[in-house]
């Protein structure tokens, strides 16, 4: 494996984020205005970093997140192991006060260790590390591959930064995240470091859309 710098995005903002409607794999959502706003400002930021590679998932909110930047030629692969853990049956549901508790009292199993416990109908933590694997090594083991841009979705991204810097999954919520922000790693072949966390001053010229009702 060669020495790369990985920037990891999350998507922009969909209209299910802006309902806090649970979307997971199984829900394949477009960006919604704002979205695209947000997708606009990071290319003008970051346009300038020779890429050599886009890797996304394959549902259609992180493939548009970076679509200027496939649009300029970079290279741009599909990953299906990237893609968002599956909520099972909460997914396309809004959240209601019982399915909140029942959501948070997976999360607090999670972080006691329990990281193999699937949600009703969907994956676990160790479920989506099984299957993201595969796509991690593929990015890493392309010697002529350097400078990297990885766009993908939050629980998602929190267990894949779990395994590139060889954390317990049961810290993954220590990697906070919102829409289309950026953390960049550097990654020597056998190890990663945090170059930047969470980072969303690309985006600090946007004004933040009123909740729909």
């Amino acid at each position: 494996m060669s020495t790369k710098k990985l920037y990891i995005i999350r998507h922009g903002q969909t209209d299910f984020n802006l309902k806090g409607i649970v979307q997971g794999s199984g829900v394949d959502s477009s960006l919604n205005d704002f979205g695209r706003l947000q997708a606009q400002a990071f290319y003008r930021a970051y346009r300038h970093i020779s890429f050599d590679r886009v890797y996304t998932s394959a549902l259609k909110r992180s493939i548009e997140t970076v679509s200027d930047f496939i649009a300029s030629g970079i290279p741009h692969e599909v990953l299906p192991g990237l893609n968002e853990i599956s909520w099972g049956r909460k997914e396309g549901q809004p959240i209601t006060p019982e399915e909140d508790a029942y959501y948070h009292y997976v999360l607090n199993e999670w972080r006691k260790g329990n990281t193999g416990l699937r949600i009703e109908g969907g994956e676990s933590p160790e479920d989506v590390v099984r299957r993201m694997a595969p796509a991690a090594k593929t990015i890493l083991s392309r010697a002529d591959e350097h400078t990297i841009l990885i766009c993908m979705h939050g629980r998602a991204m929190r267990i894949l930064l779990c395994y590139l810097l060889n954390y317990p999954l049961k810290s993954m919520d220590v990697f906070e995240h919102e829409n289309l922000c950026l953390y960049v790693l550097n990654h020597t072949g056998t190890m990663a470091s945090v170059e930047t966390y969470n980072d969303t001053r690309h985006l600090k010229s946007l004004s933040v859309p009123a909740v729909k009702a």
